[in-house]
């Protein structure tokens, strides 16, 4: 097995067959019976495109050397069994594949609509024995939950089904769970950029397109850092809400559902009676975001490709002045107060100079921020930003290669 495909430079192979045996043991410790199957499931970090997927735009996004792995052993009845490190152990019958209120916003939520949706498509599924072990922080902007949901898919497809559905079909179940039985109005990045592995552009109108682009930052004498933010984005679901509501609105005034489907020239050529009708110049904003991040997320992808060291880090910082002036996810308007995120990137501005790039990571609002930094001044850049939030708080990334898989 070629772990560096899965961990890059963070675990020899030694460290990663020790972690994989001891997630072996474990399983036989606490089911009583040998694992038939391994799985692993990385988290991903979104490079550009911010907050376009829910609207059908652009995105550019990686999966990260940071995984969540499973060890699988089958049962003979529809029972499924799930341990997780840190977590109290839990069991879900699979008696119905329709949403349970009770379940809501959990993760027997989350397994039952995967389940839900393998069927819905003709698949298979059944009961099984999962002991999992998780190294994406959750609560860190990098997708701990679509992890999950794309591993369990993987572990269904795997196990049940054949591998007859692919990376990104995985990705929509993962997407449909945390929509109609977990209760998140969530888009599709994170969960087709934990699925396919390495660097991806996708263009999401009128279906997910997806192009792979070779990308290593190190070329670049820059390391990928995510930055903990250590504010809490818990009760913040309405201020994600805002932002794909406010943008189908503004669709809807030129009779579409979401703004992929609306033409950058006509949202132009309307601007004034678009703000009378809709009323909300923050919606008109946000949709102005959506049209240039769309064009930001290409050029990135295009400057990767190139080898564009100089356009892309000014895409970024493009990105990272809409997310702020137009979007508008920075912090949120009902708790002015708290402005975890503003703070630290104006922080790690402070720290960059005019050298690497900063911008916000993900949702917004709370959470993280994302910056390339230059190798030399990553310890510089890293004990500043872990004084002034906390220790801990920066992630180092490199980018996975391989997609979600069987790994034994």
């Amino acid at each position: 097995m070629d772990f560096s495909r899965i961990y890059a430079d963070r675990f020899t192979e030694e460290q990663a067959q020790l972690r994989f045996d001891k997630l072996i043991t474990e399983h036989r410790r606490i089911f009583k019976k040998d694992c038939q199957a391994v799985f692993s499931t990385s988290g991903r970090t979104e490079l550009g495109g911010n907050h376009t997927d829910h609207n059908l735009g652009k995105v550019l996004a990686a999966s990260i050397s940071l995984d969540i792995i499973g060890a699988v052993s089958l049962r003979d009845d529809r029972i499924i069994n799930f341990n997780s490190e840190g977590f109290k152990p839990f069991s879900i019958l699979l008696d119905t594949l329709e949403p349970k209120k009770e379940e809501k916003g959990n993760t027997k939520a989350l397994v039952r609509g995967i389940a839900s949706s393998i069927a819905q498509r003709g698949g298979v599924t059944g009961g099984f024995d999962i002991n999992l072990s998780s190294d994406v922080p959750p609560g860190s902007g990098l997708s701990s939950s679509a992890a999950l949901e794309v591993l369990i898919a993987t572990v269904f497809n795997s196990l049940f089904n054949s591998d007859r559905f692919s990376t990104t079909e995985l990705a929509i179940m993962g997407q449909e769970a945390e929509n109609r039985f977990f209760g998140k109005p969530c888009g599709l990045m994170d969960q087709i950029a934990c699925a396919n592995g390495g660097v991806v552009g996708i263009d999401f109108f009128p279906q997910p397109v997806i192009s792979h682009v070779e990308a290593d930052f190190s070329r670049w004498g820059l390391r990928l850092v995510i930055i903990n933010t250590a504010s809490d984005h818990a009760k913040l679901t309405d201020e994600y809400s805002a932002i794909p509501y406010e943008m189908k609105t503004v669709a809807r005034y030129f009779g579409k559902n979401v703004l992929g489907e609306v033409s950058e020239t006509e949202f132009f050529d309307n601007l004034k009676e678009l703000r009378r009708t809709v009323g909300n110049d923050r919606a008109v904003l946000r949709a102005l975001h959506f049209f240039n991040e769309n064009r930001r997320a290409e050029g990135m992808f295009e400057a990767l490709r190139m080898n564009d060291k100089d356009t892309y880090l000014s895409l970024m910082r493009e990105s990272a002045d809409s997310s702020y002036r137009f979007l508008q996810n920075v912090y949120a308007s009902t708790d002015p107060k708290n402005q975890g995120v503003s703070f630290a990137l104006s922080l790690a501005e402070k720290l960059l100079g005019k050298e690497g790039a900063v911008r916000v990571h993900g949702g917004g609002f709370a959470g993280t921020i994302q910056a390339l930094v230059p190798v030399d001044m990553c310890e510089h850049f890293i004990t500043g930003m872990e004084k002034n939030i906390e220790k801990g708080c920066c992630s180092v990334l490199e980018i996975r290669k391989d997609p979600t898989k069987k790994i034994i």
